[in-house]
């Protein structure tokens, strides 16, 4: 099992980064998910019709593979996912590879939770280089790794 970086092993300026090809299956899943079925979404036909041309990615989508990222990194140490503040900037479309770096601003000790927190800033783009979303995040992080 991985388990992820604790509060002590990050530090400010540290970068994690990662991707994911978003396919036809995430956006039919999110629609369901978010119970969100716009044309925009999930029929190509009416979305052909829109400013867009065609159909685009949900946005808590984006924001959730951004998310994800640090979901994956701080597995097992993340106590909670305090702040997230993100901007859409572009479409995403089905078959986009996103790829997110977030950046490690700012780390406040806690002593109550053993770990602290870390605020973190992110960009997210597509296979292109384009930004599509740009945030903020808090979390706060645990300084003991579990025991398994």
């Amino acid at each position: 099992m991985f388990i992820g970086k604790t509060f002590g092993q990050v530090s400010v300026g540290d970068k994690i980064k990662d991707a994911l090809t978003l396919t036809e299956t995430h956006m039919i899943l999110a629609c369901g998910l978010f119970k969100d079925f716009n044309a925009l979404h999930a029929n190509a036909l009416l979305a052909e019709a829109l400013p867009l041309k065609t159909r685009i990615v949900h946005g808590p989508l984006t924001a959730a593979v951004m998310v994800g990222v640090l979901g994956n990194f701080f597995s097992g140490t993340t106590i909670a996912f305090l702040e997230e503040t993100i901007r859409f900037t572009a479409p995403v479309r089905p078959g986009d590879t996103l790829i997110t770096e977030w950046e490690i601003r700012e780390k406040k000790p806690s002593k109550k939770y053993v770990g602290g927190v870390i605020v973190l800033a992110g960009v997210c783009r597509n296979q292109k280089g384009e930004t599509v979303a740009e945030g903020e995040g808090k979390m706060l992080i645990t300084s003991e790794a579990p025991a398994l």
